[in-house]
């Protein structure tokens, strides 16, 4: 087992690591920019050391000064969460000259999958669907047009080094397109610098489908269920439940299958997720591989009853997995509320501030992830991700209500958050049916937000 951990991260997932390592007898280091210094991970971690100002280029992205904490702090390991550093073949190449183990895939597995153009080639190759699109990336913005016009309009420009939804449009007539493909490839250089794009048919309103998966040094490979992440405003996500109401028995097999199969065609050593988006004719296609822990892993956490932090470091140190298939049940169900710091009743503008008092749910079946205190300031340097709030129970109306309650019994004074937009969401019909798509949010942001603001003048 590793020694010592250094975090190359903050906020929430730094804490989430932390706690595994501790349960694992492994020290920690943490890395903070000056604007952190007073913050959570800070306090938790076994050691602190500042890597640099607030600008995120210059501290958690600064991999000389990532790296040079972990060889001069005497670490063996490597966490790099999610966001920054997580998902950079570069980086994960350079901890390994440097002798650290990076918790989580080789540099040449991020590149393949990282690069979506490649990574939907090389799902092709091993049977997994796809969507329909250019077969690699589209050199043009008039080259795009062409195959836009042979798949049918609408289409989905994507780049193909892109995430959260940056470098992507979504294009609905011929008129649109070259602009939108310029516009979505000069994005994409400003966030990766990287301007290549690729083409697919637009599936409208989806079903967002994920498959967790690990995989050993051994070769086994594992997929512990899915998770639904429908709720969502400009590709991100907001609220995720799992299982899916949208999935039969032989449709989860199938879909279990391809994501096993996607990890295995990679080379994949790890805690992954593997994405699809399932169409309302019960048809699914892969998008992409996320090569890190996602921001939702908990509630796969909490049907599995796997820590998959805890998974992953005992994959990096180069053990077996604790299960085979056949003994991974997803038992009851979880659902997890993404608590930003924006107002989403403008267009969910972020918006940090110091957290004057804050009190968090508890009680039966109720996990709260944070970094948040009393006092503490939420920075404007980084994500709005305040905190996340998860609940389980024996089932989904359960869940929903334990839900409810929980958000009832949340306070974050200092700024707003969504989290009266998510009790809302929680009380419509449509969720309840657990009959929702991906354009959910859009189509009912205003009357959800109205609801909200007449709940909020009655009290």
């Amino acid at each position: 087992m590793l020694k010592r951990v250094l975090i190359a991260n903050r906020g929430e997932i730094a804490v989430r690591i932390i706690r595994a390592c501790r349960e694992l007898d492994i020290e920690t280091v943490a890395v903070y920019s000056t604007a952190d210094a007073q913050s959570l991970p800070v306090q938790l971690a076994t050691r602190a050391v500042c890597i640099g100002p607030p600008r995120a280029a210059d501290s958690y992205l600064n991999q000389t000064a990532v790296l040079t904490a972990a060889v001069e702090s005497g670490c063996d390991g490597v966490h790099p969460g999610y966001g920054f550093l997580s998902e950079n073949a570069d980086f994960a190449d350079l901890c390994a000259r440097c002798g650290l183990k990076f918790i989580g895939p080789s540099g040449d597995v991020i590149r393949r999958m990282g690069n979506k153009a490649a990574a939907r080639a090389l799902m092709q190759s091993a049977g997994v669907p796809v969507v329909p699109g250019s077969d690699g990336p589209v050199p043009d913005a008039e080259t795009a047009a062409q195959v836009a016009e042979k798949i049918g309009y609408p289409v989905l420009l994507k780049a193909s080094a892109g995430g959260g939804g940056r470098g992507m449009r979504r294009v609905y007539d011929p008129e649109n397109l070259i602009p939108a493909f310029e516009e979505a490839r000069a994005e994409a250089v400003a966030c990766f610098g990287d301007g290549e794009m690729y083409l697919e048919k637009l599936i409208l309103n989806p079903r967002h489908i994920e498959f967790q998966i690990l995989a050993d040094s051994q070769g086994n490979v594992v997929h512990l269920g899915e998770r639904d992440c429908s709720i969502q405003r400009r590709n991100q996500k907001l609220m995720e439940e799992s299982p899916s109401r949208a999935l039969t028995d032989e449709l989860r097999t199938r879909m279990g299958r391809d994501a096993v199969q996607a990890a295995r065609a990679c080379g994949y050593e790890g805690a992954g997720t593997v994405e699809f988006v399932l169409d309302s004719a019960g048809n699914y296609y892969f998008i992409e591989m996320n090569t890190r822990i996602q921001v939702e892993h908990p509630i796969t956490e909490m049907v599995t009853g796997l820590d998959l932090v805890r998974e992953q470091l005992r994959i990096a140190a180069g053990l077996e997995l604790p299960v085979q298939q056949e003994q991974v049940n997803l038992t009851g169900h979880a659902i997890e509320v993404r608590i930003n710091a924006e107002d989403p009743a403008h267009d969910f503008r972020p918006a940090p501030g110091v957290t004057r008092f804050l009190h968090l749910p508890g009680g039966c079946g109720v996990r709260v992830d944070t970094a948040l205190y009393n006092g503490c300031e939420l920075s404007p340097w980084y994500d709005s991700l305040a905190a996340k709030v998860i609940v389980h129970a024996p089932t989904r109306l359960q869940a929903i209500r334990r839900m409810r309650r929980a958000l009832e019994e949340l306070v974050v004074e200092g700024y707003p958050t969504g989290a009266d937009l998510a009790h809302m969401i929680l009380y419509h019909p449509d969720y309840l049916k657990g009959e929702y798509d991906t354009g959910f949010l859009e189509q009912n942001l205003e009357s959800l937000l109205r609801l909200s603001r007449v709940e909020e003048a009655s009290e």
